[in-house]
């Protein structure tokens, strides 16, 4: 009986030389417990890429089982952090010595957080979409984190156009006759007083950052919360009458563009001193078909781009 059984990767010749940037799997299915300060660790299911580099030339392919057990042993048996995510990138390369220098690990999961209300004291789940890449080149550690932050909108040009209208129906209602306070509190409101109302959008922000290399723990809701309380408006979970009286009085009192919440990312982004990021505003119009966007970077030299 034959025991031996043949590994192509090892013994085949490559049927054409070259170096190749990575070779792997994506879309694995692997749920595992996240860790990250100030949260519970937490089960997720993810969807994982996983990649190493091929610089022998002449080697036929990597061996991708070793990858997937790796990943498999993070999932089982540890928690995910950054430690464990270095310890696996390790795996990797001394799996495929002689192999690879370079490798690489992809999650994109939801996070479900617990937001409070605005005015109420009640409280939701809200679920994040997040993006966590690790990567190790020559023994060079680097994280990045992207997440995706949705939030209400409003137009500060229909805002304007709102306001003229309204006016101009006060004017019309009551022109040249005394005022009569009583009499004007009912008017305003009344649907006859407000007459029209600004147009707004549920938009998301993506935002990408690039993590120190020293980090001991993942801090994302500490992100979300910066974030959520620089734009002010974020989409809500639990929400009573108060709340959502609150909402719209935050919506009207930060009226932006898309470019308004783009500068207003960029410059909490820049006060955190992350050492590259990128950002996409989007604003998912409701009075155009099509969508409002802007985009923006650090600008350092070989870092992310526009």
């Amino acid at each position: 009986m034959q025991t031996n059984m043949p590994d192509i990767a090892d013994t085949a010749p490559a049927l054409q030389t070259g170096k190749l940037d990575w070779v792997g799997m994506a879309d694995i299915e692997l749920p595992f417990i996240f860790e990250s300060r100030g949260l519970a660790p937490v089960n997720v299911n993810a969807k994982a890429r996983a990649f190493v580099n091929l610089h022998k030339e002449d080697a036929k392919g990597i061996h991708m089982s070793r990858l997937f057990l790796a990943l498999d042993t993070l999932s089982t048996e540890q928690h995910v952090n950054p430690s464990t995510l270095s310890q696996a990138l390790d795996t990797f390369i001394s799996s495929h010595e002689g192999l690879s220098d370079q490798a690489k690990i992809e999650f994109k999961f939801e996070l479900p957080l617990r937001r409070k209300s605005l005015l109420s004291g009640k409280a939701g789940w809200k679920s994040y979409p997040i993006t966590l890449e690790a990567k190790i080149d020559r023994g060079q550690l680097s994280f990045e984190l992207s997440l995706d932050v949705t939030y209400s909108s409003t137009c500060p040009c229909s805002a304007a156009l709102a306001r003229q209208l309204i006016q101009n129906a006060f004017v019309e209602k009551f022109n040249q006759q005394p005022l009569n306070h009583e009499e004007v509190i009912n008017w305003l409101g009344s649907t006859d007083g407000i007459i029209a109302t600004p147009h707004s959008q549920r938009s998301i922000a993506n935002v990408k950052i690039k993590l120190d290399r020293n980090i001991t723990e993942f801090d994302i809701l500490s992100l979300v919360d910066t974030l959520e309380n620089e734009l002010k408006t974020p989409v809500q979970a639990a929400v009573k009458r108060e709340d959502e009286q609150e909402f719209a009085r935050l919506n009207g009192q930060n009226l932006m563009f898309c470019e308004d919440a783009a500068r207003k990312i960029k410059a909490v982004l820049e006060s955190e001193q992350y050492a590259d990021y990128w950002l996409q505003i989007n604003h998912y119009e409701s009075l155009h078909a099509h969508d409002a966007v802007a985009i923006a970077v650090k600008g350092v030299a070989n870092g992310y781009q526009p």
